[in-house]
């Protein structure tokens, strides 16, 4: 199959890919541009490690060819920290010790800033309902919703750029 052009912006920067249209976006954030935090685990939309954002809006990019994403924003787990320092959802999961082996934790933490984008101060029960498409083998998931309890409630500051 004829390779073709695609153009991604990724974190706010532009990348011009020469790709197999059958391509996933996985694929293309890890194998072509060299993103290596979104990660591949089950190929079949069910455990969340592969979750960015796109256009601010949670997705799993096991599930999306890359060439859908042409002219949307996608935005990685790299994409959240400014200016090397941490986003607020990213130093609650590490305060509350929100992940072990930490292979869940950047698709965790997508869907969880994700949920805080859409809905800045959720009960317990949405943030479990919000971050159920993401499995975590390690935590037990009390602390993860914690973490994400916490950043709601603005125990952690705003990263400016």
């Amino acid at each position: 199959m004829e390779k073709q052009l695609l153009r991604l912006t990724v974190n706010g920067q532009e990348y011009e890919l020469y790709i197999n249209p059958k391509t996933l976006l996985v694929e293309a954030i890890r194998d072509h541009i060299g993103l290596i935090g979104t990660k591949r685990g089950c190929d079949t939309v069910s455990c969340g490690a592969c979750t960015v954002m796109i256009d601010g809006a949670s997705v799993k990019s096991c599930s999306v060819l890359a060439m859908q994403a042409e002219g949307a924003q996608i935005t990685t787990i790299e994409g959240l920290e400014k200016n090397g320092k941490l986003a607020p959802i990213q130093k609650a999961f590490l305060d509350h010790g929100s992940y072990q082996c930490g292979f869940c934790a950047p698709g965790m933490i997508m869907s969880a800033q994700a949920l805080l984008n859409e809905n800045p101060a959720p009960t317990e029960w949405e943030i479990r309902e919000g971050i159920e498409g993401n499995i975590c083998r390690c935590t037990g998931y009390n602390s993860i919703v914690r973490a994400i309890d916490a950043t709601a409630k603005g125990k952690y500051a705003e990263v400016k750029s």
